[in-house]
């Protein structure tokens, strides 16, 4: 078995964790970052990227992230593909244990951290339909999108389409009026789940359309001009038919990819990691969170980015303080 013994550990290589370890290099914690299942975060499945900072004429996601990376990569962060099996943060230094794959049985890596940062992202929620899947397999990044503040700018004067019926698909299709033609809010039921006020809204808006207990069963369109409609089904009088649409939005909720850490880390209902007032330490000392694992409100490329950093500084005070020691805590998950 491979052990391997740092400062600082990042796991996840979104903008949260990829900024933690430019930072951490900055200040030589010599870091490592482990990929995990996604390997650049969500960016790595969006095409253009317009509200970035610093880039005036927009820049590809995957091109965006590649950048992250070689420059955190030019400061001396190591990067490794690991899926990590399970950790133990009963005592400092922790311990990770990983895997070639998810697949696979073998424990081939112990990975030992004097601190840990969790920026491991979160993932939008699915329908699971076909013509979801991002581009080249469907049209994801080519007109379906689970970010209304990401990529609402491309669809201006345009039809598009909301998916869900809680708090999140009310903020989604209020803020995509201020672009499309038309906002049509799909609900597989007969009324919303989310809060009457923001229902409210949504009911009395002139550009909103909702089609009550209706599902998407499929996105249609092409490769050259992306969506261009989706087959709908009336769950009432089972009727199947096609609706023209040149955009959808997914806007069923986000899960934190936080289950590694579920009953050793404090979190929310949800799943988001809770952090302590204004840094970015968790219940555990000597562990931090940073990014969408953490942030179930702004969930933006930038603000990850920020606690990136903020993780960081975090560990470097933290490693200040307490470096060599070894501190025996109440968690751990095996």
């Amino acid at each position: 078995m491979k052990e391997i013994k740092r400062k600082t550990v990042i796991l996840g290589s979104g903008p949260a964790g990829l900024t933690a370890a430019i930072y951490a290099s900055r200040a030589q914690l010599d870091p490592l970052v482990i990929d995990g299942p996604q390997p650049g975060g969500q960016l790595t499945i969006t095409t253009d990227v317009e509200n970035y900072p610093g880039f005036a004429d927009g820049i590809m996601g995957p091109a965006l992230m590649e950048s992250f990376r070689s420059q955190a990569e030019r400061f001396g962060t190591e990067i490794i593909n690991v899926w990590i099996d399970s950790v133990d943060l009963s005592k400092r230094p922790f311990t990770l244990f990983g895997k070639e794959s998810q697949d696979s049985e073998e424990i081939t890596a112990k990975i030992l951290a004097d601190t840990l940062i969790v920026a491991t992202g979160a993932s939008a929620k699915w329908l699971g339909i076909p013509g979801e899947a991002p581009i080249p397999e469907g049209y994801g990044g080519n007109g379906v999108s689970a970010c209304a503040t990401c990529d609402g700018f491309f669809f201006r004067n345009k039809p598009i389409t909301v998916v869900g019926g809680g708090d999140t698909a009310m903020e989604e299709a209020l803020f995509l009026t201020k672009f499309a033609s038309e906002v049509n809010v799909v609900h597989r039921r007969d009324e919303f789940r989310a809060s009457k006020i923001m229902a409210d809204r949504v009911m009395s808006h002139e550009k909103i359309n909702v089609i009550w207990n209706t599902e998407v069963r499929e996105i249609k369109g092409s490769k050259e001009s992306g969506v261009t409609g989706v087959t709908l089904y009336n769950n009432v009088s089972n009727e199947t038919y096609d609706f023209p649409t040149e955009g959808v939005f997914i806007a069923i909720g986000h899960r934190p990819n936080t289950d590694l850490f579920r009953g050793v880390l404090d979190m929310d209902e949800v799943g988001y990691i809770k952090t302590e007032g204004r840094t970015m330490r968790t219940n555990i000392p000597g562990v931090f969170a940073c990014g969408d694992a953490q942030d179930s409100y702004y969930r933006q490329a930038v603000t990850a980015a920020g606690t990136g950093c903020m993780a960081a500084i975090d560990a470097e005070r933290f490693l200040a303080d307490h470096d060599g020691d070894v501190v025996e805590n109440t968690a751990s998950n095996y």
